[in-house]
């Protein structure tokens, strides 16, 4: 077989739709170690054979998946996308794949109690993928097919190692449950987990803490939420402590606001080395706020066979629902490890990862690009942003949030801008903002985006960070300048008027500044949904607050941006 030449040779080189597809079999059991019967939904070519299998698992409901609307119809959070994540059943099977869709324990008929990632749900998954390779329809091979839940899955599921998971392919998966999702910052991500939990078809709304806590620090875990002045300022909140069914997951979180097993043991990030398989990772620049920083840890810490692909969606909610879009990718993928197809899936760079702001694709052999040059932006006095290292007596910048704006108003901020830029500027990899600033109040929260604003005023943002100003301490064994690694154990007294320095890890990008066009700092205390992305907002520091950034050459602070060679 000729190997393909371009990127884009091999997809005449895949799996045609030449298999005719059977029906669906129903609510099929599938018996766990433990004797708990789960279910699992198939369907597979009509033509009898032995095929490889992609496996699909997630609390959304197998049932709902089958709802997929047509691939390339627009789709939003009120028609197609609620959950339907586990990929086109109707493109992988007429090209010689089973999928096979499953419910975890506590989800739909399944039985027992859901663990959300836990331990049993992830060995569940393992007990499935061997019953699956058992089948007289398999030929022994399995992958995992889906994204977001469907793809941490799959990152839990292969660190258990069940022998026939051959490969895996993970679409938007974050990899560490509390940094990346549940707090982002030490912030609590409320928006997302009020959100979600309506997805999931479970009659077992339990609290997890009720078995894995001691009943006096669950009393009082409740009792701290209730007093909690943040808390006390959402009544959906603060209700869950009378009525913990409203959404069981969320009170489980709000229970354990700092790092810990809990959340160790639904991340993928602990067990890196227990997963020997190949793995493929695809995410968004868009996706700042869960899934873009999962790819990025993981292809930088993983040992095994590993691709990445990082692209771009028109919006943070990310691709269209069931994501037709990449399904060729995941076809290369498994075509290449669970039937021997050879497309070439090897021959390439390691990464491919797209270039806002000109539009353009890029390979490269690691990530960050090899070259980088870290350049320190420093923040000036009246809202500027530049090279040259502050002076002594520049005066601070100063901005007040007020946690009570009425709706549709905008948050207080302050922005630190660059002059024009005389020609490109490109930037691919992290950036950190190091900053030294007093608060008016015992605790706050910073909202950073790195913006580009564009000649005719309009702003886009390029990246984000977050950070609660109690959880500003590092972990000095895993932080590097540019990648600032908070602990999140405990809060750090911040007393009102004292100077403290801060450093925040903003989401990895690839960008290119255009000629005329300007770079932003932009720092406020708050989001809220009207003016973020609706489902990714936190609890809000409901203390009026004035916010006060020292910039002078006792406090240099800095936005540290990674300059690609041509810049």
């Amino acid at each position: 077989m000729t190997k393909p030449k371009l990127y884009e040779d091999w997809k005449n080189m895949v799996s045609q739709p030449i298999h005719e597809m059977g029906e669906w079999e129903i609510e099929v059991p599938v018996t766990a170690r433990d004797g708990t019967q789960l279910y699992v939904d198939i369907r597979r070519p009509k033509t009898p054979g032995r095929y490889p299998a992609l496996f699909s698992m997630s609390p959304y409901g197998r049932e709902i998946q089958h709802l997929a609307p047509p691939a390339g119809r627009e789709s939003d959070y009120t028609r197609g996308t609620g959950g339907i994540e586990s990929g086109m059943t109707d493109f992988f099977v007429p090209r010689g794949y089973v999928h096979v869709h499953g419910d975890p324990r506590g989800i739909g008929r399944s039985g027992g109690s859901y663990s959300h990632f836990g331990e049993d749900e992830q060995k569940d998954g393992a007990d499935i993928v061997e019953w699956i390779a058992r089948q007289p329809w398999c030929n022994g091979k399995v992958g995992m097919l889906g994204m977001s839940y469907f793809a941490v899955n799959q990152l839990l599921v292969a660190s258990q190692q069940p022998p026939s998971l051959k490969a895996i392919f993970v679409h938007d998966g974050y990899t560490d449950m509390y940094r990346q999702l549940a707090y982002h910052g030490g912030l609590f991500n409320f928006g997302f987990y009020q959100h979600i939990w309506r997805l999931f078809p479970t009659s077992t709304t339990r609290p997890m803490a009720l078995d894995s806590m001691p009943a006096e620090e669950y009393r009082q875990g409740l009792e701290r939420i209730r007093k909690d002045r943040d808390f006390r300022g959402y009544p959906y909140l603060y209700k869950l402590t009378i009525n913990a069914e409203n959404n069981p997951l969320m009170l489980d979180l709000l229970l354990r606001p700092f790092d810990g097993p809990f959340y160790q043991e639904r991340s993928a990030y602990p067990d890196y080395d227990k997963i020997k398989i190949p793995v493929f990772l695809l995410s968004r620049w868009s996706a700042w706020a869960i899934h873009l920083p999962g790819a990025i840890d993981a292809f930088d810490k993983l040992k095994t066979e590993r691709r990445m692909v990082i692209t771009e969606t028109s919006w943070e909610g990310g691709f269209g629902r069931p994501w037709y879009e990449n399904h060729d990718l995941v076809l290369r993928w498994y075509d290449h490890w669970l039937k021997g197809n050879d497309t070439g899936v090897l021959d390439e760079a390691p990464v491919r990862y797209f270039v806002k702001g000109v539009n353009l694709w890029q390979n490269s052999a690691c990530w960050p690009p090899a070259g980088i040059a870290y350049q320190p932006f420093y923040l000036h006095e009246q809202g500027g942003l530049s090279t040259t290292p502050p002076i002594p007596h520049e005066r601070p910048s100063r901005f007040r949030n007020e946690p009570w704006q009425p709706p549709g108003k905008m948050s207080n901020s302050l922005t630190f801008t660059t002059a024009p830029m005389a020609e490109a500027m490109a930037i691919a990899g992290p950036l950190a903002l190091h900053f030294w600033a007093s608060l008016s109040s015992d605790d706050a929260n910073w909202f950073i985006q790195v913006r580009d604003v564009a000649p005719n005023g309009t702003a886009s943002i390029v990246s984000k960070g977050w950070l609660k100003a109690s959880h500003r301490e590092l972990d000095p064994n895993r932080s590097t300048p540019e990648r600032p690694y908070h602990k999140h154990e405990r809060r750090l007294e911040t007393r009102p008027g004292e100077i403290y320095p801060y450093q925040i890890d903003i989401r990895d990008c690839a960008h290119a500044f255009r000629p005329g066009h300007r770079m932003q700092v932009l720092v406020k205390g708050q989001d809220s949904p009207w003016e973020d992305f609706a489902i990714w907002y936190h609890v809000n520091n409901m203390i009026e607050t004035e916010h006060t950034i020292y910039h002078d050459s006792r406090c240099p602070s800095h936005l540290l941006v990674p300059l690609t060679p041509a810049s």
